[in-house]
């Protein structure tokens, strides 16, 4: 059984090395034509890349213009982001602001500590937008207590779950409130002619090869399981030996085996996963509620009669439950190969703190005045009819935005898209019952070292069980391989710097 464990294994890393040199062509850069003038700052970015376009030339031009600056952007694919970042960071090419995801950044603390990056908290109290960033976010985000990064700023848990409305309704099913609702809401989705076409051509959930932002962590939250860790005494436990987590497993590993989840799911992109409900192939998708409305703008342009609709409170054992990020998800950090002298640093800083201007948040945030916004007094309306304008052409930009929730010159949204309203209400109901994780602000060297290597025992072990390559005392033993690999060190590390 360990062997076709481990050939699996195997087979999915290979496949997902195809995978990814088939897309990593899928990197951007970006330049509007302002970039021809001179006496400008120049400043290089690194940034992910969450939608199909980049932000439209004319937006930059128009960016560049408000700023001073000449902006050369490299836009780099979601998916391929993390390996494309840990490239550039082991070859000493990063840009002068690259982006690190909070769940890259946990692990580069050592570069960090090696001096790779500006520790930039002295500098901040020089502008006037920069000094009021959040003191509780900049101290999770410290290292050794300095400061090293501007946060993009996110609500607590944006994860709920996207579904075909026009199907519950041909299929006579309601919303799902629990559990065993929405499994019965995903295999009629599979099985029972939702698109009312006459054919077996649907399943019920779309996935992706990612346990935290793919279903499997929001699932695992409806179940019970802690965020991370469960603090049980003077103990630290990992989630994944927790009963909610072989729960969860247990209840992928059935949606699996009945073909209610796209059987490749441990090897697909979110691209991928994105389009099989676009282009009407499956019905649920679990994730960021923020995404409906783009989703159901793509989805319209393939079914005009495709509509959507959003859930947030599962029910589990232990009532509702959902996971939760940090209030950053993720930091801009600055070479010291790329940005030589301070006063270079300084004028980088410059751009980010005139990025929290009234005029320049409102153009990164929602555009340009007239073609994909209109302003009504002090407020934003977004109108229905630009939805998709503002998808192709600004959305992009969104991921440039620091500290944005909190930034008081954003201007307020009088009224937008009847998806985006319902997301953000469901989204402010999430602060309820969120579940936080303990060990944000902890600090645990051999994890920052390690923790990313040993990981992936896990990830491997969890996939493996799902898709019949491990049973239960399998991945046992593989979580006694991670403990005995470094996951006890880890573990005490934690446990000191909670207790202490």
């Amino acid at each position: 059984m360990l062997k076709r464990a481990a050939s699996l294994a195997t087979t999915m890393v290979m496949l997902a090395a195809v995978s990814l040199s088939l897309v990593s062509c899928a990197a951007y850069s970006s330049t509007g034509s302002a970039a021809k003038e001179t006496g400008r700052t120049v400043l290089t970015v690194m940034a992910p890349l969450h939608f199909p376009n980049t932000p439209d030339a004319g937006v930059i031009d128009k960016l560049e213009e408000l700023t001073g600056t000449r902006l050369s952007i490299e836009w780099v694919r979601d998916e391929i982001y993390t390996d494309k970042m840990n490239t550039a960071l082991t070859t000493n090419s990063l840009k002068k602001a690259t982006f690190a995801k909070y769940t890259d950044y946990i692990l580069m603390k050592n570069s960090i500590r090696s001096g790779a990056f500006w520790e930039i908290g002295p500098y901040l109290d020089e502008y006037p937008n920069l000094r009021r960033l959040d003191p509780d976010i900049l101290k999770q985000t410290a290292v050794d207590g300095e400061i090293y990064g501007l946060y993009t700023e996110r609500p607590s848990s944006r994860q709920g779950i996207i579904l075909r409305e026009d199907w519950l309704e041909n299929l006579g099913l309601e919303i799902p409130k629990t559990i065993d609702e929405l499994y019965e809401v995903m295999r009629q989705f599979t099985y029972g002619d939702p698109d009312r076409n006459g054919k077996d051509d649907t399943i019920g959930l779309t996935d992706r090869d990612d346990l935290v932002f793919g279903a499997f962590k929001t699932l695992s939250s409806y179940f019970g399981a802690p965020n991370d860790w469960a603090v049980e005494g003077r103990s630290f436990v990992p989630e994944f030996e927790t009963k909610p987590y072989m729960d969860t497993m247990n209840f992928m590993k059935k949606l699996y085996d009945e073909k209610i989840v796209n059987p490749d799911f441990a090897i697909t992109s979110k691209d991928v996963q994105r389009n099989l409900l676009i282009r009407g192939k499956a019905g649920v998708y679990i994730g960021s509620m923020s995404d409906a409305q783009r989703l159901s703008s793509e989805a319209k342009r393939v079914d005009p009669d495709a509509r959507f609709t959003l859930a947030n409170r599962i029910e589990g054992p232990d009532g509702y439950k959902v996971w939760s990020i940090p209030n950053f998800n993720g930091l801009y950090l600055f070479s010291k190969t790329a940005i030589r002298t301070e006063e270079e640093l300084r004028e980088v800083l410059r751009f980010f703190d005139r990025t929290m201007d009234p005029d320049v948040a409102t153009l990164m945030r929602y555009g340009i005045e007239g073609r994909h916004y209109e302003l009504e007094g002090e407020q934003i309306y977004l109108p229905e009819e630009s939805s998709q304008l503002r998808v192709d052409e600004v959305a992009s930009l969104y991921t440039l935005m620091i500290a944005d929730l909190s930034n008081p010159n954003v201007k307020k949204v009088v009224s937008q898209e009847e998806l985006s309203e319902l997301a953000d209400r469901l989204i402010e109901d999430n602060e309820k019952f969120i579940v936080r994780s303990p060990s944000v602000g902890l600090e645990s060297p051999y994890y920052d070292q390690y923790g990313a290597e040993l990981y992936k025992i896990v990830t491997d072990a969890t996939y493996n069980y799902i898709l019949g390559g491990l049973d239960e005392e399998g991945f046992r033993k593989e979580i006694a391989k991670w403990r005995a690999n470094g996951g006890d060190r880890i573990i005490s590390e934690y446990e000191q710097a909670y207790f202490r």
